[in-house]
């Protein structure tokens, strides 16, 4: 590993967006996607990267493996590959699990977990603190005897207390563990409670100085980001992050806040990251057109409104000096308005902004698919910016496998008549089917077609629509989140142990706001149908679409 690790300033980025970020609601993600977030958050520069939870399911130990094995092995800004972490429940089947889907990595980690609060032990393990204490070491023990790079996290430990945290902690690191998680679980502690116990961690573990503090909030309380830093400052040296704060329940600590935080109140912490802070906006606009999880507009760091000043007294200001309402320049998080491209750009030009871009490594096959998706949009659009070019390749080349696909769209909609849809599909068999259908309104109208052709039991959760750009001929990006009604073991979570409803994220993006949402809404039904394995056809009913998927 690189000095900068063994730096007493230095904080490591530990990202669980591909782990802790998917249990949030609506945020699955195909095996595909999986692997370009994974790309992205190594240009990023994120020093560990939890890539999954591996026991969840085959679809998940597969999706680390791969992530293991391609990604692993790519240096980062910082001139190394990322750890890629794999977390476990702390058993043998777990810890199996997640150092067979890791093991391909140059810098491999198991990271098992144990709950240590008193309400979980009685409640959840039902088990006394002498027992929590040995399972603690037997699987740390053994995790050890697979790979040399071991974190364990006390589950609750904001709950927890300190004394036992103490005595837990040092076993842990007896038995092997190299990185001790604190997590605040359900996001109950403030600031200085958070701060004082890491600070209390710091002093009174025995063996603590021969490995790293890391810690793990979350939002409950809307104090992830305060509670982080408080830990930091408290001497933890390692932060654990989801991009856009995505999470269970109201989320994880945001990576874009603590890394910006740490970058512009240098002077006071006195600490640096690795991270290339140049493509937080871009990697945040990826996982939030994958996952169907919109932005709000005044989120810290990477909200639309973030570096927006529409105030006439805070104009005035920034006319005579950038910094009177400005702790941040928004090239510095890679937010740029550039006009790149238009209609008469070449192939060229092309290729060379996408790499620009950070999209350097697609296949010409995509290139070429690309390269005429984005012709198409400059013969209505006078302008490209980089914006529209992130949009587009969200749009056109990561987007999951097309069962079905658009291949024609008309509506009629006003104040006169019944709004009417005329949809024209292209099925899995290759086929074309067109279907007419009636709605409250053109979208409406336009997904009760679609539905009548895929016929699948779903329901849309959640429907959203974000101007890519500003004028008139701004591209118009859609995300949704659609559940499967038919029968679904779901997925495990495993915190609570419990299975959880799956459901499915889309992205679509057209300067045709209708077509957009067709396609986003075709996006997250043709992730359902990869996720169950149905491959079409019209003798499939939803019933046996979910018994293949089981058997």
């Amino acid at each position: 590993m690189a000095d900068q690790w063994h730096d007493p300033n230095y904080v490591r980025v530990f990202d669980t967006t591909l782990r802790d970020g998917e249990q949030s609601p609506g945020a699955t993600l195909t095996s595909a996607e999986k692997l370009e977030v994974a790309r992205a958050l190594t240009r990023l520069g994120v020093d560990i990267m939890e890539a999954g939870f591996p026991a969840a399911s085959p679809d998940d130990f597969e999706a680390v493996k791969r992530i293991a094995e391609e990604v692993g092995h790519i240096p980062g800004p910082h001139g190394r590959p990322p750890v890629i972490c794999g977390l476990a429940r702390a058993t043998p089947h777990d810890i199996d699990a997640s150092w067979n889907a890791i093991k391909g990595a140059a810098h491999p980690r198991i990271h098992t977990f144990l709950a240590t609060s008193e309400i979980h032990m009685k409640y959840k393990l039902k088990m006394d603190p002498e027992q929590v204490v040995e399972r603690v070491i037997e699987m740390v023990s053994y995790a050890r005897s697979l790979c040399g790079d071991i974190e364990f996290s006390p589950e609750d430990a904001g709950r927890s207390d300190p004394e036992f945290l103490y005595v837990v902690l040092a076993e842990a690191i007896k038995a092997g563990a190299t990185t001790l998680n604190i997590p605040d679980t359900v996001g109950y502690t403030t600031p200085d409670e958070f701060g004082a116990l890491i600070a209390g961690i710091g002093r009174h573990t025995p063996g603590i100085a021969d490995c790293v503090i890391s810690v793990h909030c979350h939002n409950d309380l809307g104090l992830a980001t305060a509670n982080t830093l408080a830990g930091v400052r408290s001497g933890a040296r390692q932060v654990e992050v989801t991009i856009n704060g995505i999470g269970e329940r109201a989320g994880n600590t945001s990576l874009e806040e603590v890394v910006m935080a740490l970058h512009t109140r240098r002077p006071m912490f006195g600490l640096a990251t690795g991270i290339d802070t140049t493509q937080i906006m871009r990697v945040s606009k990826m996982v939030s057109n994958y996952t169907g999880i919109v932005v709000q507009p005044n989120k810290a760091i990477v909200g639309a409104n973030a570096f927006a000043h529409e105030a006439g007294i805070h104009q005035d200001g920034m006319l005579k000096h950038q910094e009177t309402y400005e702790i941040m320049q928004p090239e510095m998080v890679g937010v740029t308005t550039r006009l790149v491209l238009g209609k008469h750009s070449g192939r060229h030009a092309f290729r060379k902004r996408l790499a620009e871009l950070g999209y350097g490594g697609l296949a010409e096959e995509d290139l070429n698919k690309a390269f005429e998706r984005f012709k198409r949009l400059a013969d209505k659009k006078k302008v490209i910016t980089d914006a529209d070019l992130a949009a587009l390749i969200a749009d056109e080349i990561f987007k999951p496998q097309e069962f079905y696909a658009l291949d024609g769209l008309q509506v009629a909609c006003g104040t006169m008549g019944l709004p009417t849809a005329t949809v024209r599909l292209r099925k899995p068999d290759k086929s074309i089917e067109v279907v007419a259908a009636v709605g409250t309104g053109p979208v409406d109208a336009v997904y009760k077609a679609i539905d009548l052709i895929v016929a699948q039991p779903v329901t849309l959760l959640e429907f959203g629509v974000n101007a890519v750009t500003e004028g008139i001929d701004a591209l118009g990006e859609v995300t949704v989140r659609i559940h499967y009604e038919g029968n679904d073991a779901g997925v495990v979570n495993p915190q609570s142990e419990t299975s959880v409803p799956r459901t499915f994220g889309g992205h679509g993006a057209d300067t045709d706001i209708i077509v957009s949402s067709a396609r986003a809404y075709l996006s997250a039904l043709n992730k359902m149908i990869a996720a169950y394995g149905f491959e079409g056809g019209d003798d499939h009913t939803p019933e046996e679409m979910t018994e293949e998927a089981v058997n």
